[in-house]
């Protein structure tokens, strides 16, 4: 049987989408994607070795064997810190009889300022439970780099300077791992209770 071009309609269009499939499938293959893919632990955290609010040395082996949670920040900041270590602050009360398994710890970014008398009188805002560190540049520096944190010091207009840097809560495990992270879009209650199920 002789069939008409109007018959074999059908059958083109099959067979053109078969081909469109494929070249479809094959571009795909090719092309980059914007699919990310998260293998493995991020590289966050290592030692360091600086001076805390009452003056004495403090590295990361101190802190072993328990949870610490770390934020990178300075006095002087005037919103995000102080609302970072409230936020810290009312984490802890809220973990109860938890809390002395966890050290709340805050790192300046500004050691030129934050000398340990500064940064004691200003920790004493947020409760007894804060460690204060700072120490000299380099230190401060390698701290940060260690944690992936972003600082940057820029003019302020009354001739002094302010310090742009990541707004970022860091849980590190009793091995001194890193474990999560936080900021300041999650609540006391959410972080608390993510905490209560890892102590």
């Amino acid at each position: 049987m002789i069939r008409t071009p109007e018959a074999l309609i059908p059958y083109i269009v099959a067979a053109a989408c078969v081909v469109s499939g494929g070249l479809w499938h094959a571009a795909e293959e090719l092309a980059p994607t914007n699919r990310i893919v998260t293998v493995g632990v991020p590289k966050v955290g290592g030692p360091f070795a600086l001076l805390d609010q009452n003056g004495e040395t403090r590295t990361d082996r101190d802190f072993r064997g328990r949870w610490m949670l770390i934020y990178f920040g300075y006095t002087n900041c005037p919103d995000v810190c102080p609302t970072s270590l409230a936020l810290m602050s009312d984490v802890m009360t809220r973990l109860g009889g938890r809390a002395p398994r966890v050290v709340p710890i805050f790192i300046t970014v500004d050691p030129d300022r934050d000398t340990p008398q500064v940064m004691k009188q200003y920790l004493a805002s947020f409760g007894p439970k804060f460690v204060g560190l700072t120490g000299p540049k380099s230190h401060i520096a390698s701290a940060a780099s260690e944690y992936r944190v972003y600082v940057a010091r820029r003019p302020a207009k009354d001739g002094g300077y302010a310090v742009d840097h990541s707004n970022v809560i860091y849980l590190m495990d009793p091995a001194g791992k890193f474990a999560a992270n936080y900021d300041n879009s999650q609540g006391p209650e959410e972080i608390a209770a993510d905490l209560k199920k890892r102590l």
